[in-house]
């Protein structure tokens, strides 16, 4: 299996939201919307805020709208290096949180989102999502989550906003998967 490079978009100044995927609503020139059964990775790097103690939240889109129904629900656990593992989970959500984030490079947010069945209509789109944070506090934080969207109806990319101020940094990119053989 190899990877093609589909979207991707950098934040060069303050934004509130990122759309990566989503067709013509994505934030990049690509146009690109999740349309295939493919399985897609999801990329970001860099990711930090214009305020201390903000945080980034994402939803799935749906035809380039972010999805704020309360149908998300997700599993995590977080593997902190000041205290012991923290386990949750959590149903009827509007959106898929994240831990606060600083102002600096080295007070951001690398991540992995892994994307099944979201050109699918008939089924339930869902993720699986791995990062790796350092706060502003600083702590570092590893955190494995697993998400799905209890809606049966086909998706095409993923929305980051701030959950106040403004997201001031991030690099992201939208893979899909492919047979090298």
């Amino acid at each position: 299996m190899g990877l093609v490079q589909v979207d991707q978009f950098s934040i060069t100044s303050a934004v509130s939201s990122v759309i990566i995927g989503g067709g013509s609503s994505g934030s990049s020139s690509y146009n690109f919307a999740i349309n295939t059964d493919d399985v897609y990775l999801l990329t970001y790097t860099d990711l930090y805020m214009t305020n201390d103690g903000n945080s980034v939240s994402y939803r799935f889109t749906v035809s380039g709208s972010a999805d704020s129904t309360s149908n998300y629900d997700q599993a995590s656990e977080g593997m902190y290096s000041n205290q012991a593992f923290y386990r949750s989970g959590n149903q009827n959500l509007s959106n898929l949180t994240n831990y606060g984030l600083g102002t600096t490079s080295s007070e951001s947010q690398q991540g992995l989102l892994w994307l099944y069945d979201f050109k699918e209509s008939s089924s339930y789109s869902f993720a699986t999502h791995q990062s790796t944070t350092t706060t502003e506090t600083p702590e570092y934080v590893g955190a494995m989550k697993g998400i799905v969207l209890a809606v049966a109806q086909a998706t095409d990319g993923v929305q980051f906003y701030a959950n106040a101020n403004n997201i001031a940094s991030g690099n992201f990119a939208l893979y899909k998967q492919v047979s090298t053989g």
